[in-house]
């Protein structure tokens, strides 16, 4: 790409984001509502939000865009272990996770580690409450996502399912059991320290009192949608470039890093982008129901002309911390464009090129839309895709950060300008499937319910 500071329009609208707080408005008043899981009264009121952040920024044509989603609202929920041997009696704080049914049963308690289809093998959890690790085991090679893993346990013939989190500080994580469905047994998140003893008492032949008093029934969410640079209606085809985040949160707390930081990331280069001089049209979308399988951002991928759609870009995980990371997904092309774009900015980003589809870029990728996820990482954290605090009650706003907001708007305003004037060419959506295939995604994609039909 050419030196931006030669484009005194590009050059403008980054020293006016310098000291500009879209981004942070937004994600304090995001956080500051109750409950932003899909299809509830937060959720609702934060589409209201992001649609006047977007129109205040300069989107066009701002509106929302109702679908259906299976809601998911959690009651009460219990977890009690026995060990007889010993007359031990004690309960444990527990969270249930989404799409978990209504359950209450005992049963055996059995570690299975980090819930692999060998060690649940080696374990045999038929009719037990299954324990495992929130953590990838290290050799595995790509992310273990709890999707699979209850999958797994599901298959295998678990009761229940049990979360640990790898995380400390008396933090039970959350996260869907499935994709806008609900699970086939009920699962329940703890803390690492719970954790700690679930597999101490599982190895002296404890039983578990699992309750669950959850509720999944039809329900209402929305993404708001808008535009900038030219007109849609007068582009020709495959010429749009979407740029997406999810505001929707887990409800055990604010869902500040995720993904209020990503949408306010989008918020803040919203702004610059609509003062930028783009070769193509860029559809701005704030998108609900990732944290319940997508929802959100299939319907608004299902609402486009994917031909048309010339590629996507998804901030998710993006403003959270100093360091950006770029996942391709399967794109040289977008590879090479990343680096270009990051050496002429003068700021590191660390480039994946390995699929996966577990956020709001799937439904485009895997119609060979090319994606580019912005992410990042703390630079603490055990690996890529190390949670930290988020899906728990201490993803709360004290942990984001102005400047990176504001980094992160500005570098991904410049991803998306050079996007907009270059063809990275469509992906061949065999090359997509044989890459998951590779790393043995596709197992635990199976498992999980989400392996595209015709893929196989």
């Amino acid at each position: 790409m050419d030196d931006f500071d030669a484009d005194e329009a590009t050059a403008a609208a980054l020293g006016r984001a310098w000291l500009a707080d879209d981004g942070w408005d937004l994600l304090t008043r995001l956080t500051e509502l109750d409950d932003r899981l899909g299809g509830h009264p937060g959720d609702r009121r934060g589409a209201e939000l992001v649609a006047d952040a977007f129109e205040a920024t300069g989107v066009r044509n701002v509106r929302e865009e109702p679908f259906d989603v299976n809601r998911w609202s959690r009651g009460r929920t219990e977890l009690a272990v026995s060990v007889p041997d010993r007359g031990v009696e004690r309960s444990f704080d527990a969270v249930a996770l989404p799409y978990s049914p209504a359950y209450e049963g005992e049963a055996p308690l059995v570690d299975v580690g980090y819930g692999t289809p060998e060690e649940l093998d080696e374990a045999d959890v038929a009719g037990a409450v299954a324990v495992t690790k929130t953590a990838t085991p290290p050799d595995f090679g790509r992310p273990y996502h709890r999707a699979e893993k209850v999958g797994h346990a599901a298959a295998a013939g678990a009761e229940a399912f049990v979360f640990t989190n790898h995380v400390p500080g008396q933090l039970p994580p959350t996260g869907s059991l499935r994709f806008d469905a609900e699970a086939a047994v009920p699962g329940l998140g703890v803390s690492r320290e719970t954790g700690e003893w679930l597999r101490e008492y599982a190895a002296e032949g404890a039983r578990a009192h699992v309750r669950v008093d959850a509720e999944t029934e039809p329900g209402t969410s929305r993404n708001v949608v808008g535009v900038v640079g030219p007109d849609p209606d007068e582009a020709a085809a495959e010429d749009e470039v979407v740029v997406l985040a999810h505001f929707d949160a887990h409800d055990v707390g604010e869902g500040a890093l995720d993904n209020g930081c990503g949408i306010a990331t989008v918020a803040g280069m919203a702004r610059i982008l609509a003062a930028m001089d783009l070769d193509r049209p860029v559809r701005v979308a704030g998108v609900s129901c990732e944290e319940l399988g997508l929802v959100g951002s299939e319907a608004l991928a299902a609402a486009l002309d994917l031909d048309g759609v010339h590629t996507v870009v998804n901030v998710d995980g993006a403003g959270r911390y100093r360091d950006l990371n770029a996942l391709v997904h399967a794109s040289e092309a977008m590879a090479d464009l990343v680096d270009r774009v990051a050496d002429a900015a003068g700021h590191p980003v660390a480039v994946q090129e390995r699929p996966h589809p577990y956020s709001d870029h799937w439904p485009f990728l895997r119609e060979g839309v090319p994606a580019l996820q912005l992410h990042s990482k703390a630079p603490d954290a055990e690996g890529t895709w190390d949670r930290g605090w988020t899906h728990t009650r201490a993803d709360t706003r004290d942990k984001a950060d102005r400047r990176n907001l504001r980094e992160h708007a500005m570098l991904a305003a410049l991803f998306v300008r050079e996007i907009a004037a270059t063809d990275v060419g469509r992906l061949d959506t065999d090359r997509v499937r044989e890459s998951l295939r590779e790393s043995g995604a596709d197992e635990g994609m199976r498992a999980a319910g989400i392996w595209p039909d015709g893929w196989d």
